[in-house]
């Protein structure tokens, strides 16, 4: 492989990568396809939460979403246009085996759907990048035993996994399992913004039920076991070419210490990156937990059986890490014993300003995404020494603005922010490959269209291309879209 070459940032490129650096964008299938109802699919968990607690997502759903279910041919050709690699997207469970359960039959609709999209994609020449669980799995299988809340969803998960890669495994060389565990834990289970919103009623009066302190580390055990089992499958089919691969996709954001002297506050830097990466890599690579997670999650973690500990060693042939933002973390030493929850297990504070008040990035729209590019370097520095400089790709990346529908169209257009944002993580990314040495095979940008946002309903954008919500959907390319094309501009005669 030739290396990139070593240039001012200011002239960076697609040439300034290595040979077979894939950049493309990303997206997922309940954020995206709508056709809720359509070709045989059942409610998922967000149709279901969407639906339920319609307040706790912006008075939005994913009935419609973008369309892209009916649309798909038109985006793929907007995707060539701004001369990306490949796409990033999930599939549908609820769309492929409708109950959940692979003795009640898989939904051959559902299965050409992504037959389609992908041939679709294959022929304009982008790579398919597929994820397996992008956090929507059908509702009845929370209805039956609680879902990710019961080791019953391991098996269920197998047969899931199984089904798209013999049906699909012939065309995608790509494959993720699961996409951030530690969100789909922590948010869906801890503080319950996302679905199935559990948590403890402390933490939020509206939730019906859960429990933070034990959920989320239940959540997770069978969450890394499902992955596991689904590279077990993966790597059995005769249907998945020799050079294929298959990972897990992480979300972790950087921190630095609240004050830079303090050693408490630079522990509590590494305890929240051994619980935001380790917890889920470490099984993974090591096939057990970190020993800070063990230590601060006590007895709630549950344990692994070696027969376990073994399937789950060695179980990724890389890591995606979605990477926003980052935070100062210090020492979190008032918690009340009444109120306990995953999330304050490590014993961690985040804050958005250090202790002199420096903010730790730039922001726009919530300010939940402040700009830290030198973040996505030390994460990347992080995962090479810590396990062995394995293969990652940037899965996800990105910065958003919120848009409450009063705002013109033309001025969302002109998101020069976001084009400093991916100029300043591309210079980061290029140092960590070049002068750092880490092993980065591609990056997505998140995402290829302003979409649905999980909570946020369709109130923040974070898309290349601006889709019209008041006017049938129409897809407007804004300054990004613009930028991307010419920074991904091949020369005259270049092949991929």
């Amino acid at each position: 492989m030739k290396m990139a070459n070593t240039i001012d940032s200011l002239k960076l490129d697609r040439h300034s990568f290595p040979d077979g650096f894939l950049f493309g964008t990303a997206g997922s299938s309940f954020q995206y396809e709508g056709a809720t109802n359509e070709g045989g699919k059942s409610p998922s968990i967000w149709d279901h939460f969407s639906h339920t607690y319609p307040e706790r997502t912006k008075m939005h759903n994913g009935d419609v979403a973008l369309d892209f279910y009916h649309r798909y041919k038109d985006d793929i050709k907007l995707m060539k246009e701004i001369n990306m690699d490949s796409f990033r997207f999930s599939i549908s469970w609820s769309r492929i085996i409708p109950t959940g359960k692979l003795k009640d039959g898989v939904n051959k609709e559902g299965v050409q759907f992504y037959k389609d999209l992908i041939d679709e994609l294959l022929a304009n020449d982008i790579q398919p990048s597929m994820t397996l669980y992008h956090w929507d799995h059908p509702q009845s299988l929370d209805d039956e035993y609680g879902g990710f809340l019961s080791p019953k969803i391991v098996e269920d998960f197998r047969d899931f996994a199984r089904v798209c890669f013999e049906e699909l495994g012939d065309k995608v060389k790509m494959w993720t399992t699961i996409n951030e565990p530690y969100i789909m834990a922590i948010a869906g289970y801890d503080n319950g913004n996302k679905a199935p919103g559990r948590c403890s009623s402390w933490v939020n009066e509206i939730s019906q039920a859960g429990d933070s302190s034990t959920e989320p580390y239940i959540v997770s055990h069978n969450t890394l076991l499902a992955h596991a089992t689904a590279v077990d499958e993966f790597r059995k089919c005769k249907k998945i070419s020799h050079d294929s691969k298959i990972g897990i996709v992480l979300a972790p954001i950087w921190h630095e210490p609240y004050n830079s002297d303090s050693d408490d506050d630079k522990d509590a830097v590494e305890r929240a990156l051994a619980f935001e990466i380790g917890w889920h890599l470490d099984p993974l690579i090591y096939g057990d937990y970190p020993e800070t997670v063990k230590k601060y999650a006590g007895d709630k973690l549950p344990l692994f059986t070696t027969e376990q500990s073994q399937l789950l060693k060695g179980s990724t042939d890389f890591v995606g890490i979605n990477y926003y933002t980052a935070r100062f973390a210090t020492l979190l030493d008032d918690i009340d014993p009444e109120k306990p929850r995953c999330k304050t297990d490590n014993l961690v504070e985040r804050k958005l300003a250090d202790h002199s008040g420096h903010i730790i990035g730039n922001g726009v729209g919530s300010g939940l995404i402040l700009s830290y590019p030198e973040g996505l370097r030390k994460v990347l520095n992080y995962v090479k020494d810590k396990y062995n400089n394995i293969p990652v790709y940037i899965k996800e990346n990105g910065i958003h603005e919120t848009d409450d529908g009063t705002r013109p169209r033309e001025e969302i257009l002109n998101d020069t922010f976001r084009i400093d944002y991916f100029k300043a993580h591309f210079e980061a990314l290029h140092n960590a490959i070049v002068k750092d040495g880490c092993d980065v095979r591609g990056h997505y940008a998140w995402s290829m269209m302003d979409n649905f946002e999980w909570e946020h309903g369709y109130t923040v954008r974070f898309g290349l291309y601006y889709v019209d919500y008041a006017d049938g959907l129409k897809r407007y390319p804004k300054d990004s879209a613009k930028w991307f094309k010419k920074f991904l501009e091949r020369s005259v005669g270049e092949t991929k």
